[in-house]
């Protein structure tokens, strides 16, 4: 059974929960799978780094290498964060 707090809080939200618990947000999954993509994309780019020359035609670092790294770490750095804050949003509903 819900409590009053839990029902009025998921009444504002729009959502429905047992007992104890409150709805994960559509932010929660969106944050996950942007999260999963980029960590998935930075580990392919790690292993096949030709994959920009392949898909788009050109070589945009002379084939240095340097644009394929600059990729990985960005997409390691954008997987962390979207990590943190699907994090943060589940520890929102779990709280």
């Amino acid at each position: 059974m819900c409590s009053d707090r839990t029902m009025k809080r998921n009444a504002i939200e729009g959502g429905t929960a047992m007992a104890g618990t409150r709805t994960l947000r559509n932010r929660f999954w969106v944050e996950t799978v942007l999260g999963s993509a980029a960590a998935i994309l930075a580990v392919v780019t790690v292993f096949t780094r030709e994959w920009i020359e392949v898909l788009f035609g050109v070589d945009p670092d002379g084939g240095s290498g340097a644009l394929e790294w600059a990729i990985v770490a960005v997409l390691a750095g954008s997987a962390i964060v979207f990590g943190l804050l699907a994090r943060s949003e589940l520890r929102r509903a779990v709280a």
